[in-house]
């Protein structure tokens, strides 16, 4: 009797078993497929707030806006968090709250005023691995130019200039640890007062502290504020470290002009990847062909000016190679702004690194440029600008017979000064060559 139970419970026993087996099976696999949120960043540029979490794997969340107070709230599904959250002097964000319960994590953001948020998940890019971005900004009102604003009589030339990267994006990492956001944003700076100090130009600065910009943003800022040149500063790495020196780029629609051009352009397009950006923009074809018709006007003088940055800089700054280039980098794609992309250097290499720290090299680096494209704006000069005022008329057609010397003193100019308006690293002249002669500042 006992052996015909035993027959009959045997098989129920070995049911019960595997079902034991497959629901621990599914608990394990629920549990790791839970996301885990590692820890919290946070960056605040000057009309918005970005916080970046990282995650373990992909999460499903909802992320939804309350008033009174105002505040965002995220909640992350099949979730935990492992470490506290919290955030001090933050121009838009009061405080941050949290709390993890069973499963699922809610993350609050008590503003200091109402923003408008949006939320996107990022796959893994450079060294970070899952993130979710939150962005809250503010609405600000689109600046409306009138034509007698744009058209101002002796109005400066406008330089916009573009430290590379920022924020979550660290740009190329040198030998010695210096991140390529932070070199870029002094040199930057160290331009911006170049230019400020020359007669008829004022600098534009596109990113003033550590956030990131996407690649489009940055031209589009440089067009609403009508500049008439955008530089694009950049010190990258490369995988040898014995490449060093400065070049000066600017866009190929075609393909690079050498693989080291190349190389660089595919570094640096990654960077709205790595610093948080969701495609989202699109043009149809008559907004494209549009595009590249008003982009192939300003790629001609965008060739003008770096020839002239590139001029200026060869006399007292290393160059990689020729110095001068062509790629598709992503940030130089304005339409109708000419665009420059200048490598000031590879901190990969470890004198260029330490010459890139140093104040005296980026005095000497920045005065060059400056140089070089105050000599383009006098050779090419805006209608209705300052500059323009001082070169009109002010030209000398070579004769036979004629020298540097005998022209400067004729127009009560420095002979320094012709040479380095005119972008000449000798004396030596050409009959029927035309030299400008701006007003000396």
């Amino acid at each position: 009797m006992l052996n015909c139970i035993k027959s009959v419970l045997n098989p129920f026993c070995f049911v019960m078993k595997r079902l034991k087996t497959t629901l621990f099976l599914l608990l394990c696999a629920l549990s790791v497929d839970a996301a885990t949120v590692k820890g919290m960043r946070v960056w605040t540029g000057p009309d918005h707030t970005r916080a970046v979490f990282d995650l373990s794997d992909a999460a499903d969340y909802k992320l939804f806006e309350l008033d009174n107070p105002p505040r965002v709230v995220i909640d992350l599904d099949n979730a935990q968090l492992t470490s506290s959250l919290a955030i001090k002097n933050n121009k838009d964000i009061k405080k941050v709250r949290f709390s993890n319960k069973k499963q699922d994590v809610r993350i609050v953001f008590d503003l200091h005023e109402k923003l408008k948020s949006k939320s996107f998940l990022l796959k893994p890019a450079g060294e970070y691995g899952h993130r979710l971005v939150v962005d809250l900004s503010h609405e600000v009102e689109p600046q409306v130019k009138t034509v007698e604003q744009v058209t101002q009589a002796n109005r400066d030339v406008i330089v916009a200039i573009d430290a590379g990267h920022g924020g979550e994006d660290p740009g190329a990492i040198g030998a010695a640890g210096s991140h390529e956001k932070d070199i870029t944003l002094k040199i930057a700076n160290a331009l911006a007062e170049k230019i400020n100090a020359q007669n008829g130009m004022k600098a534009l600065i596109i990113r003033e502290g550590d956030y990131y910009i996407k690649h489009r943003k940055r031209f589009e800022k440089a067009r609403q504020h009508n500049a008439d040149l955008f530089v694009s500063i950049h010190a990258d790495a490369f995988h040898s470290r014995d490449v060093n020196g400065a070049s000066v780029y600017i866009l190929s629609q075609r393909g690079a002009s050498s693989e080291a051009a190349k190389w660089l352009a595919a570094s640096e397009n990654k960077s709205d990847q790595i610093g948080g950006v969701v495609i989202e923009d699109k043009q149809d074809v008559l907004s494209q062909v549009l595009y590249d018709l008003s982009q192939n006007a300003a790629l001609e003088e965008s060739h003008k000016a770096a020839r002239s940055v590139h001029e200026a800089m060869k006399k007292v700054v290393k160059l990689h190679g020729q110095g001068f280039g062509q790629a598709n980098f992503l940030v130089l794609k304005s339409p109708d702004v000419p665009s420059m992309l200048i490598e000031t250097g590879y901190i990969s290499n470890p004198n260029d690194e330490k010459k890139l720290k140093d104040p005296n090299h980026v005095t000497k680096l920045t005065t060059q440029i400056a140089d070089g494209i105050r000599n383009y704006f006098f050779q090419s000069p805006p209608p209705n600008t300052w500059i323009a005022a001082q070169a009109k008329g002010k030209k000398h057609v070579v004769q036979s017979g004629d020298t540097l010397s005998d022209i400067a003193n004729k127009h009560g100019v420095s002979l320094a000064a012709i040479k380095s308006i005119n972008n000449k690293s000798s004396n030596q002249l050409l009959i029927g060559e035309v030299l400008y002669l701006p007003n000396q500042p």
